[in-house]
């Protein structure tokens, strides 16, 4: 449940901070005739992401057992896909999305309702149908065969609901920067139990093989059904007997992935980029001043030396007079 939990709660405050931006925008500039067109694309890309999630968990109970493992076991990957790029983009964006997305409303206010609509929609909507498919995919992997990993995503979603009014009315304040960093950390993680489950699917559907090649089996220490059986499958999606291809995929996508997540934001290309531009600046900043003074220090030093000079020629002159 608390892997759902946070999926939610991750998402739907991402979503959330995407509304108070714009809103706020909005009524900031006096525009709140705007505010309509604005709640009905975000209403649209809300009946969008439930009417996904709902094709997701019926369509498939209509399939064939291999038909579907074969698809859940793809759209989990897919989803995993998706999660990966978010929690990055949104590592990389965090610092100007206000300003993307005042850019965005602005062009939109120019154009018309219309516009403002699929604005709105599009801000919200891609953010409403990866969720959908990240829990339809972290749900599936779960097994619980019961409510709890639902009832986690919809607490999680309230949850950043209310975060996202408390943001908006100026009543809470946290840093979003921390916070994005370690709950993307913390989704990275749970992605990758997603992804091992996905790969499980896949074997089963016989896309891929391997499925009696089994790296351990600690059933009988860590029972599935026991309670923290159960804490570690809500979690991290944990399987007391995984095969050797699952662990594989899990290694492979979890260690170089949060290696990269945690890293220094500076540490990737954009960050060196900007290090130079800004190193750059420095130094012709410096070289600018250093060079002026350069030129007071040389002509000081020409008019001590010939002071110097002068002084060293009278002392010899008039010690010949002498």
């Amino acid at each position: 449940m608390f892997g759902n939990y946070l999926i939610g709660l991750r998402e739907g405050l991402e979503a959330s901070l995407v509304v108070c931006i714009l809103v706020a925008y909005l009524v900031r500039t006096k525009r709140r005739d705007a505010l309509g067109p604005i709640w009905t694309g975000i209403g649209v890309a809300v009946a969008l992401a439930l009417g996904f999630g709902f094709a997701l968990e019926f369509g498939s109970q209509e399939l064939t057992f291999e038909a579907q493992e074969l698809l859940g076991g793809s759209l989990s990957i897919v989803a995993v896909c998706l999660v990966t790029w978010m929690v990055f983009w949104m590592r990389r964006t965090a610092r100007h999305l206000r300003r993307e997305l005042h850019g965005r409303l602005d062009e939109a206010l120019r154009m018309g309702t219309g516009a403002l609509v699929v604005t709105a929609f599009l801000a919200v909507g891609r953010e409403g149908l990866e969720t959908a498919l990240f829990v339809w995919a972290s749900v599936r992997a779960s097994q619980d065969g019961t409510s709890a990993p639902l009832a986690g995503v919809l607490l999680g979603i309230g949850t950043a609901v209310l975060l996202g009014w408390l943001f908006y009315r100026g009543a809470l304040r946290i840093d979003l920067a921390r916070f994005f960093t370690w709950t993307g950390g913390m989704l990275v993680v749970v992605a990758a139990g997603v992804l091992a489950y996905g790969v499980h699917d896949l074997q089963e559907a016989r896309f891929l093989g391997g499925l009696a090649d089994k790296a351990f089996d600690i059933s009988a220490t860590i029972p599935p059904d026991s309670w923290y059986g159960t804490l570690l499958k809500g979690v991290f999606n944990f399987q007391p007997d995984p095969t050797v291809l699952q662990v594989t995929v899990w290694a492979l996508y979890l260690i170089p992935t949060l290696a990269f997540f945690l890293a220094p934001v500076g540490s990737g290309p954009s960050g060196r980029d900007e290090r130079v531009e800004g190193q750059k600046a420095t130094d012709e900043k410096a070289g600018a001043t250093a060079d002026g003074g350069r030129d007071d220090d040389g002509a000081g030093a020409d008019g001590e030396r010939l002071r110097d000079g002068a002084r060293r020629a009278g002392t010899a002159a008039g010690g010949d007079e002498g």
